[in-house]
């Protein structure tokens, strides 16, 4: 049985470390494991592999991967791998949403806080050497309490759930919008599909975005839904920057149509240096650092391992993705 490896990232923890691959070769020497430090070869190692751990592999990849049966994604997201071609045949596909979910939603409520309590503006005076007490207090946006205000969180995967645990244990109150609003949420004070957020967008204190990238989410907060919120309102992305209209986004931040924008992710990564975004006051930009954390790939090796033994003893797998819907 053969194992190939293909995931490479210009940021360096993206990409497994040697250690990983050392211990899956001793801990599953039945298995053949292909590591590759590029994708100039993926074409050719695909073809007789049996699992494929990766997060970008093209259709007519898929199409010549004739013994190809499970393709594990590092990352939570699984819209770079999604085409017909893998839509179409019976390869299993799983996800490291239990690996990224409870971590990007600390990234999410740290940046709540925040925004909430106006970091941001603190940091700058700071780098001024400025005591600006009386500043930060007379801003448009003030230093504001979490408890007994609103989030709403839009998808509610392993990240919404753990934010919505966070956000509920401080007081807040949490609506929840996702696709199937029937499954409920558990911690949830109102639980609505995609077809109600209008409705709840005007109700939100704090709107953050945890959805994946499919059909129905990209551009998902444009003009007309950004022109929902509240004036006192922040909006939160942890998610992709593909949800979010960036030049709408960009208008409604200079016309002061809601308080501000914390951005983890953005349309084109890295953020070009022109873009208009670095330079404005209601904007907090983390550099796609969610997911970020040290023992990353330590949780990696125990959710990949506990479905390789499964794959091996031939049972279903956890953490399967709904190829058809995207996630």
């Amino acid at each position: 049985m053969k194992l190939l490896i293909a995931i490479h990232h210009r940021f360096n923890l993206w990409t497994a470390p040697q250690w990983w691959v050392e211990r899956l070769h001793q801990e599953f020497p039945q298995v053949t494991i292909v590591q590759l430090t590029d994708y100039e070869r993926i074409s050719e190692e695909i073809t007789d592999a049996d699992i494929v751990i990766g997060w970008s592999i093209r259709g007519e990849q898929i199409a010549a991967a004739k013994k190809l049966r499970w393709i594990h994604s590092t990352a939570a997201a699984v819209h770079a791998l999604m085409s017909p071609e893998l839509e179409a045949g019976d390869i299993v596909v799983t996800s490291a949403r239990a690996v990224h979910g409870p971590v990007v939603a600390e990234h999410a409520m740290a940046l709540v806080f925040a925004m909430a309590k106006r970091l941001r503006a603190a940091a700058k005076f700071q780098a001024q050497r400025h005591w600006a007490q009386q500043e930060i207090w007379d801003a448009a946006q003030r230093p504001r309490e979490l408890r007994d205000s609103t989030m709403v969180i839009v998808g509610f995967g392993a990240i919404g759930t753990a934010l919505a645990q966070l956000a509920k244990a401080i007081g807040m109150h949490v609506i929840a919008v996702r696709e199937h609003p029937q499954k409920g949420s558990g911690v949830a004070a109102q639980t609505v599909g995609f077809d109600g957020l209008n409705q709840v967008l005007p109700k939100g204190d704090f709107v953050v975005l945890a959805a994946p990238v499919t059909s129905k989410t990209g551009n998902l907060m444009n003009a007309e839904r950004l022109a929902l919120l509240k004036r006192t309102a922040y909006l939160i992305n942890v998610a992709r920057g593909a949800l979010i209209d960036e030049e709408a986004l960009i208008h409604a931040l200079n016309a002061n149509q809601f308080a501000g924008a914390a951005l983890d992710v953005v349309c084109q990564e890295p953020l070009p240096p022109h873009s208009p975004l670095w330079a404005m006051d209601n904007v907090f930009i983390t550099p796609h650092t969610a997911g970020l954390a040290e023992k990353l790939w330590d949780r990696q090796y125990e959710n990949f391992t506990e479905n390789l033994r499964r794959f091996l003893a031939g049972k279903a797998l956890l953490w399967t993705v709904d190829k058809h819907a995207g996630y």
